[in-house]
Order: C-alpha cells, then sequence, then structure tokens
C-alpha cells in the first residue's frame, strides 16, 4: 500500500463514497476486489457526535461476483459493512494529522499483532490535504466505545493496557528506527509535532480565554498556557532522551473500544483513531488512559497497580531493560502535563459535548495536581 496516487478526490461527507472511489482506495492496498453498489448507512462530519479532527461514513456494500477475498487469505471474504474515515472538510489544518493516521495505517497496522482496526485501503492527498481510510467496521465484532461518561471495569483497564504493553513491547527500543522505521515521526519532529508546538497555542490559548470552566481550571492549576506549552515542550524533549517505542499517541477513553468476551483468551480492547501515532516514551500513552479511564476515587485507589500490571505485561512480552517502578512512576506523573495541555485544552466542547469535555478536564487536572506534576515538569525545564 502507497500512500500517494493519482485521481482520488477525497469526499468530506458520506453522499461521494460512490463504488467508483472505494474501488480505487480498495486498489490502494493491493484489494483486487471490486464494489459494485455503495449504500450510505450513516454519516457524521465535523461537529456531530464525537466527530473532532475526522469525519467517518458507514456504508454497506456489494461487491463484483468472485472478487470479494482477501488476496493474502484463503477463502475469507471482505466485509459487507465497513467505515469509511473522510476529511472534516473545515480547513487544511489537520493535514498532518491525516498524512500521520494513512502512514501508520498503509505502513505498520499488517504487521501488528494487536487489536486494533483492519484496514482495506488508505490515501492521503498532500495537495488537498484530505484521507479515505477503509475501515472495518467493529461493531459486526460487538464492540462497544466507551467514554467518561461510561463506567468501565478495571479489567477491561487492563486488558486495554495488555494491548499497549503488546504494541510498546514489539519496538522497545528497535533498531529499526534508525532503518525501514525512520519516518515514524516524534513528539519532538515531525508535521504533527509541528502542529502542536506552532499552530495549536494561538488556538488553546483561545479556548483558555474564551471558554470559563477552562479559565478557572487552568488558574486552579495556578499557571498559564504559556507555561504549560513550555512544560509539554520540556517533558517531550527530556523523555525523547529515554526508552523509546511506538506509541498510539492519543490513548483517552473515547480513542479506544471494549470487545464481548471474558477469560485470558477474550479479545479485550483496541485502540482506534492513530492520528498522533509517533516514536515516543510508552508512559506518555499509559498515562493518558489510566487517567482519562477511571473515576478520580478509581484512579487514585488502582494506577499504581494498574501500572504494575502493565509492567508485568511488558516483560512477558519481552522487554528486559525497564527501569524500576518508582522511577517509571515518576514519569507517568510527569507526562500529565500533555494530557492538560494537548489532550483536552485543545479540544473545543463542539466535538465531544460539554460534559465528556469537562469530566475529561476534571480527570487529568486532578490528577496533576495529586501526583505534584507542576514540580516534576520543572525539574527537566
Amino acid at each position: 500500500m502507497t500512500t500517494v496516487a493519482s485521481g482520488l478526490d477525497h469526499p468530506v461527507t458520506g453522499d461521494g463514497i460512490t463504488p467508483d472511489y472505494l474501488n480505487a482506495l480498495l486498489a490502494e492496498n493491493g484489494q483486487s476486489a471490486r464494489v459494485s453498489a455503495v449504500r450510505l448507512v450513516d454519516a457524521k462530519t465535523y461537529g456531530q457526535e464525537m466527530v473532532s479532527t475526522a469525519g467517518r461514513a458507514m456504508v454497506e456494500v456489494d461487491y463484483v461476483p468472485g472478487e470479494a477475498k482477501f488476496p493474502d487469505k484463503t477463502n475469507v471474504p471482505l466485509p459487507r459493512q465497513l467505515v469509511i474515515k473522510l476529511a472534516r472538510g473545515v480547513d487544511d489544518i489537520m493535514g498532518p494529522f491525516y498524512r500521520n493516521e494513512v502512514a501508520f495505517y498503509a505502513r505498520l497496522r499488517n504487521e501488528l499483532d494487536i487489536e486494533a482496526p483492519a484496514t482495506f485501503g488508505a490515501h492521503y492527498d498532500p495537495v488537498t490535504h484530505r484521507l479515505g481510510l477503509v475501515l472495518e467496521d467493529l461493531t459486526e465484532r460487538g464492540a462497544t466505545f466507551p467514554n467518561v461518561l461510561t463506567p468501565v471495569t478495571l479489567p477491561q483497564v487492563r486488558a486495554l493496557l495488555a494491548t499497549l504493553a503488546r504494541l510498546h513491547a514489539r519496538f522497545w527500543n528497535s533498531p529499526r528506527f534508525t532503518g525501514d522505521l525512520d519516518w515514524l515521526e516524534t513528539h519532538v519532529s515531525g508535521g504533527v509535532a509541528d502542529l502542536m508546538n506552532n499552530l495549536a497555542p494561538a488556538y488553546i490559548q483561545h479556548e483558555i480565554d474564551s471558554q470559563v470552566f477552562k479559565t478557572e481550571l487552568v488558574g486552579k492549576l495556578g499557571t498559564t498556557g504559556a507555561e504549560l506549552l513550555a512544560g509539554v515542550q520540556a517533558v517531550q524533549r527530556h523523555q525523547s532522551t529515554l526508552s523509546q517505542t511506538v506509541l498510539h499517541g492519543d490513548t483517552h477513553l473515547g480513542n479506544t473500544y471494549l470487545l464481548p468476551g471474558t477469560g485470558p483468551e477474550a479479545p479485550g480492547g483496541g485502540l482506534l483513531d492513530w492520528q498522533l501515532s509517533v516514536r515516543g516514551h510508552h508512559m506518555h500513552d499509559v498515562n493518558y488512559l489510566i487517567t482519562t479511564a477511571l473515576s478520580i476515587a478509581e484512579r487514585r485507589l488502582h494506577e499504581r497497580d494498574l501500572l504494575a500490571f502493565y509492567l508485568d505485561r511488558l516483560a512477558a512480552e519481552g522487554v528486559r531493560d525497564l527501569p524500576p517502578f518508582e522511577a517509571t512512576f515518576r514519569e507517568y506523573r510527569r507526562a500529565l502535563v500533555w494530557g492538560v495541555y494537548i489532550g483536552w485544552l485543545t479540544t473545543p466542547v463542539v466535538n465531544y459535548g460539554w460534559e465528556i469535555n469537562v469530566v475529561n478536564h476534571l480527570r487529568l487536572t486532578t490528577a496533576y495536581e495529586d501526583h505534584g506534576t507542576a514540580a516534576l515538569v520543572n525539574e527537566v525545564r
């Protein structure tokens, strides 16, 4: 699969998803199957029900007879129902995110033995800054999609941490980062880092200044938008000198899904929305997941045990050079500054609704205070 092609006019609404368009995207993934008909089941664009940086559409398709099989799997049919991820159509500022996610699905997804959506086609247009991703419809496997208003159990959080551990262990300090994976961006370099450091701060400051609850939360922390930005940058520079692996990069609870089943062989939980995937320090992913997944009271009770569980899973997956628990916990606490500043100060209420926005802020800023994150950040500034 490649990330550059000609003749793909990516739509920004479900109405533009035609058989010709889908066939071109499938061809990008080397699929020989051809679609003969498309029926739009559902579509959401920017500002509609959990849509933030990209739109999505669900379609039901018919294939040309005899051409609906995976090329590399004997007699396995392509799914009839697909989810298509689309550019949000507001502006082209999200281009680095779209390019990054397409690169993940095009160049890395198929070698990963983790729970994440299967992809059948991916393309990013560097001229229009639009993308098209053809993904499996996870509801066909009974997936549910939690958020901070949805209570999740400790076993479910452990399942998500196990998925992260498998991802992180596979690329732990990998020599491939200077070889075939040198295209991976990091928190300190690349298009996404440039967007976060040079374009996002003005927008975040507007959110702090115009949303009273954000003004109050930042004031409660005794800091400013500029100080938080400097802290994020300092922590990212510092953690780039520590152990590195492939990160999902945006592991708040709303970017996960849960699958049915119990017991050690159950599928567990998976990771959605890989727009911020980078090479970086593992505590970035782990802290953001635990802090957003659990209520404040549950997090205070269980986060050390959950971190210990994650580290045990890393060891079980073959990682041998883990630092001591307390050193890891220190970086876990330091990583909170990103979740506070980039994670949710940047997120307008329209993206997820008022209550989800506020609860994420409360969980993150409370943890920031609980863990003395400001002082830990100042140690590396």
